[in-house]
């Protein structure tokens, strides 16, 4: 049992942070291509847009912990809006990290998947991604919450163990093209909101409180992230 387990641990490690393959130009192409076909139709948008909300309100979450906040529980709704709750000081660095992290972590999970696949490892990139939606989970307050998270964790986890190398990497650059281009999409719909009077309490509101600087630098914020990493990270998906 012994000789399993030593045998097995460094398979398994040798695996996780080993090097696969890129795919062809034409791959990473088609996987572009499909992730701006469930992003753009507004129809499609409305659905696809769930797993924009799982990484928003998860950077709300993981950035509440690593502040030092306590987290007490995330909620997805069908609308595709979320909110996450977190207990500590309502004001300081801690609760303005936690308010800005939320419009900019689709775009920065996207730069760093292109970033681990940019060095081969897609792998790696399944798997952290596994576990950052099995820990979600655990703070899931809702039914449909856990239903979008665990079908969200399904396909990665079926993907990971099922899927041949070549299945594997299409999937990882489809999901890491939607997280990019994606990301881009939902501060213009804040500004849109923020217009017509409909955003008295978004992030970027919540933050001008907490800063006293106005919601739309935060806005602008957010736009630069979703920009800057959508290029850099295209530039790294795109070497291939």
């Amino acid at each position: 049992m012994n000789d399993l387990a030593a045998t097995a641990l460094p398979d398994l490690w040798d695996r996780l942070t080993g090097t696969q393959p890129d795919p062809a130009l034409w791959v990473v192409l088609a996987t572009l291509a499909a992730a701006l076909v469930v992003i753009a139709p507004r129809p499609v948008w409305l659905i696809s847009r769930n797993a924009i909300t799982i990484a928003h309100e998860g950077g709300h979450g993981l950035i509440a912990l690593l502040t030092g906040r306590q987290l007490t529980g995330i909620r997805l709704h069908s609308d595709t809006s979320g909110l996450t709750v977190s207990r500590g000081k309502p004001y300081g660095l801690g609760m303005i990290l936690t308010a800005a992290a939320g419009y900019t972590a689709p775009s920065l999970l996207g730069l760093g998947g292109a970033a681990l696949l940019a060095t081969g490892r897609i792998t790696l990139l399944l798997w952290a991604a596994t576990a950052l939606l099995a820990l979600m989970l655990v703070m899931i307050r809702n039914a449909y919450g856990v239903l979008t998270v665990v079908l969200a964790g399904g396909a990665f986890l079926l993907v990971s163990w099922l899927a041949g190398p070549q299945v594997q990497a299409a999937f990882a650059y489809a999901v890491v093209w939607f997280l990019l281009v994606g990301g881009v999409r939902p501060p213009f719909e804040l500004q849109r909101k923020r217009r017509r009077g409909d955003a008295g309490d978004s992030d970027a509101d919540q933050l001008s409180r907490l800063t006293h600087v106005p919601a739309g630098l935060w806005l602008f914020l957010f736009h630069a992230v979703s920009l800057c990493s959508l290029i850099g990270g295209g530039r790294w998906l795109l070497e291939v």
